[in-house]
This record gives C-alpha cells, structure tokens and sequence, in this order.
C-alpha cells in the first residue's frame, strides 16, 4: 500500500491523548509560534479521563496554611513514593505546581474561594497542610474544560475519535503514528518531527477500577514495542475508596475529598480503625496505607455487607456536603440509592492509578527514543512507589508544559523532512486487518475479561511468589490465544475490532507489571508482597527498568537517582519552615469569580 494514496498528515508536533497532560503539551507547543501541532483522542474532545479527577490539584500556594511551601511539598511526594522517585522530577514538580494552578485560574478556571477571594484549599491524605486547590469535586472537569477552551482558540488541529496503533521511526528517531478512525475504519497516517505521548494509564487491566474505557495503555505499549524504557510497572494504586454497591458501579471513585472535607471510616463493628493504622494522620493518612488497612479489616471478617468499610461524612451536615461535595451526593444517590447527607455509605479499594510508565526525563519529559516525550499518567518519575491525591491534576499541568516545550524545541531544530519507510505502513495495515481474517476467532472481550480475573486475583493490593508465578503463566498463555482474536463484520463502528488492539496493550503490560513485582522482593508503597512484608533499604536504592527485546522483556536494576545534600535536608526535617515573601506564586484576588 502506497502511504501517498492514504490519508496523511503532517506536523511538526503531534500530542496523542486529548486529556489534561496533552492539551497543556499541545497549548505549549503552540505558543511558540510557526509551528504546526496536532492533537489525537480516542474519544471526543472533553470526555478524557481527567474528568474523572475529582479532589482538587496540590499546589503549595499557602492561601488556607500559610506555611506551606514548595519544599514540603518535595518532602511529602518523596516520603509518599518511599523515595523511589526521581528526585529531581519530584523538585521541578513542587517548585512549579503552584504556578500552572495560578495560570489555569488566568485562563478561566472558576476555583472555590476563601472568605478573602483567594482559591479555597483542602486537605487530602498525605498532605502536610491543606494544599488542594478545587472546583467543589469536579475539578478534573473544570481543569480539562479550562484546558479545552484554550487549545481551540490557538491554531491547533484536533482529531477526535481516532485510535493510533502504532508509533512510526525515521531510523531511531520518532517520526509520527499510524491509525484508524474509529466510526468507519479509515486508515490514517501523520507525520511528526516530535510526538507526545499524554496516552494515561491502564487501570482496565483489572476487574474493579475507577478509570474509563480509555485506560488501556495503548501509549506506554507502543512505546515500548519501539525501543522505550518503562520503569516501576510493578507500582499500581488502589485507591481506597471506590463504589461496593451495586455492583453495576462497582469500582467507581469515591473522592479522597470526602476524607479530606471530614469523612471517617469505620468497619462493621462501628470501629474507627484507622486509628489504629496510623494514629497521627488516621483517614487522611496515604493511599496505599489506607487501602491495606481496609483490605486488612474485611480479611478480619470485619467488613460491611458488601466486603469493604463504611465511610460517613453525614456528620458535617446536607448544606455543607451539598456545597462541597456536590457530585458526589449525586452519585451516591443516582447510582447506588444512598443519601450520604444522612447514612454511611460502603467502599473498597479499586484500582486507580499507575505509578510506572514509559521512563521520562525530569526537565524535558524526554524518553530514550529521540523525538519522542511522555507527560501525565503514561510517564514515570514523579511519584514513585505511591501517589499522593491531587498530585496528579498538577503533575499533568507541570509536565505537559514542559513536554510541550521540549518538542517544540526538538521539532524546530530537526532540518528536512520526515521519511516513514512504507514498509512500516504496510506492515501495520497487515496487522490491523488480520482480526478479519479470523471471523471465528478468539473473542478479545472473553480474553479482556479473563485478563481482569487473573491480574486481580494474582496482582492484586496483595502478592507473593507464587501467586504472582501463577498470574504470569496465566497472562502468557492469553497471550497466544490472544494472536487469534477475530472480529466480525465490516470495519465501520465496530467495537469489537477496537478492542482487539486494547486487548494487545493490556495484555503486554500485565505481563511487566507481573515481573516487575516478581523482581521487587520486598513490600514499598503500593506494592504489598506477603511474602516479603518489610520494606528493604537495599531494595530501595533501585528502579526496575523494562525493554523490549524480540525474545521477550528485559528487567534492568538501575539506581535511584542520589538527592544531592540540600535536598535530602529537607527530607530530614518533616516541616520545612515558611518561605520567603519573595518566593510566594502571585495570585490576585478573585481572578476568576
């Protein structure tokens, strides 16, 4: 097949993922001026996973605890992770995060506010002071809103509804993707002097999660098959409170706002137990602590009816949740038939986020593969072991601005035009319609739902040896019967066809999120080995690293990166002290009201 006779496009930078990362990358990249940049979703512009980002996004802005300051932030995102994370990743992070939130707020973000008009903050798990910056719980939505509306006023070209299958080389540099549109199958190609990878997580690898039918990997899956790092794939987080009932919506998020606004857990015997897993930061203590120790209680036979905790926040009376947590009333009530201004109401952990990805640097987002940039969930470095709330909303603001300026340096400076082989296209073509060849094939949806079972059962919140022995064989025999997915019909608004290549990605990150924990003995963060229950101070001083190879994944030890002394300062002392007036981020007041 001839790329010239194929739908083609060309860019200078192309951003895959229309969510929080990708749009500020895109914004970014445009805002040099003279170059051409192109965004890709897989779903419609405004429906990325971002909406589903609820709690607010940390900043230490210092409106509500005047205290606080970028360097506790640096000390609680590198205590959350257990100090497996970039170090210099998580200092850009902390030292830049309130300032992306004030520029969001300058672009039209309608933030909460205090009595004086300042951005309202809250508490979250974790959190050495009140540092969330939010829109009710819906700030998510409000963020990628905000987002949206400033990408489509900028000469940026947006393409919705399009699956990428493939990231294309010029030799071993990056030079665009190949893909489909999903309502009637057409075959595209685009051109890219840099790509952007804003491609999320893959939380739908397992049963109960609260991400969307996007999280499929697709971005960290088809960077890997180039040649592209992945570290730390063992490190996914349960967030502890998800929806138990019905089971319809189980999984579903609860935010972590609830908690923060004053919400406490008790188990079935009416027990706040939380005081006894961590009595200092009791419900507001991190995510993975939270979630074992629920975990822990339903174990105990301690559960509710449904096999989780109850959470309340009836106490603090209708008006104040209504105003504060106003989606989440409504869902409670709509989906699971609970007034949560008046009764407790049953979670469990679900799976939330993943803390490994395609491994990026710390200043330009820049992965191993020339040309090619990770921002948001698909890249790793920021959070280590375990995520704090509301990182992830700053770390998408942070990173896609930096992405986004890294490729537009990167493009500006690549002389001439980009070659694509078309061998790799008609490569790519082959694959892509082989499931049709096979009408009778193996069903993506039963391997899909296979698939879930084992990476629940067998990596899971918890692990050990053998069971994780046991998820690997398991993953690896689905992924021959996976070779002989089929799919029906014609290629116009066909889902089971889409899900072929979802499966596929799944499938290869299972496998690196198995062997990733097989390598890690010992328990850190998110990751729970029974086996190994302490955290090992050897074990600490690595990063598992993951990369392709025709015969199969190669795992790498490579060494966490060593604080220099300032910094490991102020890991010692659990406060830093208040910054100077000079380095406080200059909000105004009521800027968005």
């Amino acid at each position: 097949m001839n790329i010239e006779t194929m739908e083609t496009h060309s860019f200078d930078v192309l951003v895959l993922g229309s969510g929080g990362a990708g749009l500020r990358a895109a914004v970014e990249a445009a805002s040099g001026g003279g170059l051409s940049v192109a965004v890709i979703g897989k779903s419609l512009l405004g429906k990325a996973h971002t909406v589903m980002a609820e709690g607010g996004a940390a900043a230490s802005i210092g409106n509500v605890d005047s205290l606080d300051s970028w360097q506790t932030h640096f000390y609680d995102t590198m205590k959350s992770g257990h100090y497996i994370n970039n170090f210099r990743t998580v200092e850009v992070f902390a030292k830049e995060a309130a300032a992306r939130v004030l520029e969001l707020e300058q672009w039209g973000a309608v933030f909460d506010r205090t009595p004086e008009g300042l951005i309202m903050q809250r508490a979250f798990g974790g959190h050495s002071f009140r540092r969330l910056a939010h829109i009710g719980d819906r700030t998510g939505m409000e963020l990628l809103r905000t987002l949206q509306y400033k990408a489509i006023s900028m000469d940026i070209s947006i393409f919705q509804e399009v699956t990428i299958t493939r990231l294309l080389m010029d030799k071993d540099r990056i030079a665009g993707a190949f893909g489909y549109y999903r309502a009637d199958g057409h075959f595209v190609v685009f051109k890219a002097k840099a790509v952007v990878l804003a491609t999320g997580g893959w939380g739908k690898v397992y049963k109960v999660t609260s991400n969307s039918w996007e999280s499929t990997g697709d971005g960290a899956a088809m960077a890997y098959r180039i040649g592209a790092e992945l570290q730390d794939m063992e490190m996914v987080q349960f967030h502890p409170t998800g929806m138990v009932w019905p089971p319809g919506v189980a999984g579903l998020l609860v935010t972590e706002g609830v908690r923060g606004e004053g919400g406490i857990l008790y188990n079935s015997e009416k027990e706040r137990f939380m005081l006894r897993y961590d009595p200092e930061r009791q419900e507001l203590s991190t995510r993975d602590v939270v979630a074992r120790s629920i975990f822990k209680e339903v174990q105990a036979g301690r559960g509710t009816p449904h096999g989780g905790a109850w959470l309340d926040i009836s106490h603090k009376g209708a008006d104040f949740i209504k105003r504060k947590l106003p989606g989440m009333y409504e869902q409670l009530l709509t989906l699971g038939d609970v007034d949560i201004t008046k009764s407790p109401f049953e979670v469990a952990p679900t799976c939330h986020y993943t803390m490994g990805g395609v491994k990026a640097h710390a200043e330009t987002c820049a992965t191993n593969i020339p040309g090619l940039f990770a921002a948001g969930e698909v890249a790793c470095g920021l959070h280590g072991a375990n995520r704090l709330g509301g990182n992830s909303l700053a770390d998408i603001l942070v990173f896609g601005r930096r992405a986004g300026i890294a490729a537009r340096d990167f493009a500006g400076s690549r002389k001439g035009e980009v070659s694509i082989p078309e061998s790799q296209i008609e490569e790519e073509v082959t694959r892509v319609l082989e499931p049709f060849n096979r009408p009778n094939g193996e069903n993506p949806y039963t391997i899909h739902e296979e698939l879930q079972a084992v990476m629940s059962t067998h990596a899971g919140i918890v692990r050990d040896q053998q069971t994780l022995e046991e998820g690997l064989e398991k993953v690896l025999k689905l992924q021959e019967r996976a070779k002989n997915m089929g799919a029906q019909g014609g290629r116009a608004y066909n889902p089971g066809w889409h899900a072929v290549f979802d499966v596929e990605n799944m499938l290869t990150l299972s496998e690196l999120i198995i062997r990733g924990a097989l390598e890690r003995k010992e328990s850190r963060g998110a990751h729970w080995r029974t086996d190994y229950p302490d955290e090992l101070e050897e074990m600490g001083k690595w990063n598992f690293v993951h990369e392709y190879s025709p015969d199969g994944d190669r795992i790498k030890q490579v060494p966490v990166p060593t604080m220099p002394p300032a910094l490991q300062e102020i890991c010692a002392r659990p406060v830093a002290p208040g910054r100077e007036a000079s380095d406080k981020p200059n909000q105004r007041k009521g800027a968005s009201s």
